[in-house]
């Protein structure tokens, strides 16, 4: 199977079962045996026709008769998949995109569209420099205009245009060393050797982003334990609690691991973590993850973090809360995220609150609550922890201890932006309870 064909059957799949993209793709990278370069380039497809499809179809619709809404759903997969590569993909001639559309078409769709696909396409071709561009950012960047307003409440300072844009920028992937079984050194090397494409993190020790790896499970420092894959701003969550080895910590929304991973090494692997999440499914991934890490010192349990567990009232040295949220800080990994219902999002805030109302009680006097979102969106960040700390004066705000080369300042409340920090769009808060 080639990169192209896998891309298109990742889209179908994402239209027709509302499916995610970023587990489509891995499934269907794996079912159609890629190599690396070939994954990487089915990736490319995939999430840029996903990132750019408003924009795709505002071009296509200049060069289509009649109605756009009248395609054969698939042959409209297919035309923007050509689309894209003939505007977007430089290393790839047109000749060679406008081919395998028809091919596709002709596999996958009503044959009496071949004419119309190779038309439509051929015509773009010749034709992409004197295309019309959009005059709104929604249309521009490919983001709904509800979402788009949504944002602008929250990104000030100009920072929605860039956010935006990087919203459809390709995000490589942030391996973080694990200090109980690697160096950074060893790792670098293993890159080199692999002949895998890094850079140092520009402000995290310890974490490169790569890109080309293929399947990450197939590689030997990670099937070591050497390295696992989280965002430099999930670990700076995990960091910023401040947890030393020896103390009691609680991850009450853990799933699929990282920050307890992050915690556990932080801890040098002495004390006791609890890694909570209301999927039973999920707390299996946690324990996999710290065996293969060499943690144990976790234990995975599943719970719902609104319900009072009697015996952690004022148990714990440090409370993590990676709450349920939009994601809306991580469309440039999950480009459909974009194109969800915005109304489901509506009812967050109050789960928030409910959450970060039961679990604080299970912080120990003195002890950090560490809340944090992959979002955004005030109202689920700054309004949250406001409203909470207005009935809760037994908790302030505390600085967030930032590496020396993350120039940000705060003051108990900080947003990482994709534009600016090499990180997703998040948002951390600590709060220390008086003792």
């Amino acid at each position: 199977m080639d990169a192209r064909t896998t891309a298109l059957s990742a889209l179908i799949a994402c239209r027709r079962q509302a499916a995610w993209s970023d587990g489509v793709l891995k499934e269907y990278i794996a079912r159609d045996a890629l190599d690396g370069r070939d994954a990487a380039f089915a990736s490319r497809l995939c999430y840029g026709v996903l990132q750019n499809r408003m924009l795709l179809d505002f071009y296509l619709a200049q060069k289509v008769k009649g109605a756009r809404s009248k395609l054969q759903p698939v042959v409209l997969d297919i035309l923007r998949l050509g689309a894209y590569q003939i505007l977007f993909c430089d290393r790839v001639p047109d000749a060679a995109a406008v081919s395998e559309a028809v091919e596709q078409t002709k596999r996958y769709a009503n044959r009496a569209a071949v004419g119309l696909v190779n038309g439509v396409l051929r015509t773009l071709s010749r034709e992409k420099d004197t295309l019309r561009q959009p005059d709104d950012l929604a249309t521009r960047y490919s983001h709904p205009q509800p979402l788009v307003e949504l944002l602008a409440g929250s990104l000030s300072g100009g920072q929605l245009e860039p956010f935006l844009a990087a919203d459809n920028t390709p995000a490589p992937t942030c391996l973080q060393v694990n200090p109980l079984r690697a160096d950074a050194e060893e790792v670098r090397a293993a890159l080199e050797e692999g002949g895998i494409s890094y850079t140092p993190h520009p402000w995290l020790d310890g974490a490169f982003l790569v890109s080309g790896t293929g399947s990450l499970e197939k590689l030997p420092m990670f099937r070591e334990g050497k390295v696992y894959v989280q965002d430099a701003a999930a670990h700076l969550a995990a960091l910023a609690s401040g947890v030393k080895p020896g103390m009691q910590v609680l991850d009450c929304c853990a799933a699929p691991g990282g920050k307890s991973f992050a915690a556990a090494m932080q801890m040098q692997n002495a004390g006791s973590i609890i890694s909570c999440d209301i999927h039973v499914h999920k707390t299996a991934l946690i324990e996999k993850g710290a065996a293969r890490l060499g943690i144990d010192i976790i234990q995975a349990m599943q719970l719902d973090a609104r319900e009072k567990k009697q015996e952690f009232l004022g148990r714990f040295d440090a409370v993590i809360a990676d709450v349920p949220c939009s994601g809306l800080g991580v469309i440039r990994k999950k480009p459909d995220i974009r194109y969800k219902d915005l109304a489901p999002m509506q009812a967050l805030p109050e789960i928030q609150r409910a959450i970060l109302e039961n679990v604080s009680c299970y912080v120990a006097p003195g002890g950090v609550l560490l809340y944090s979102t992959c979002t955004v969106l005030k109202r689920e960040n700054e309004a949250v922890v406001r409203a909470f700390l207005s009935t809760h004066p037994a908790f302030s705000l505390e600085s967030v201890e930032l590496p020396e080369r993350l120039r940000l300042e705060n003051s108990g409340m900080l947003t990482l932006l994709p534009q600016l920090h090499a990180s997703d769009g998040f948002f951390i808060s600590k709060l220390r309870r008086h003792a």
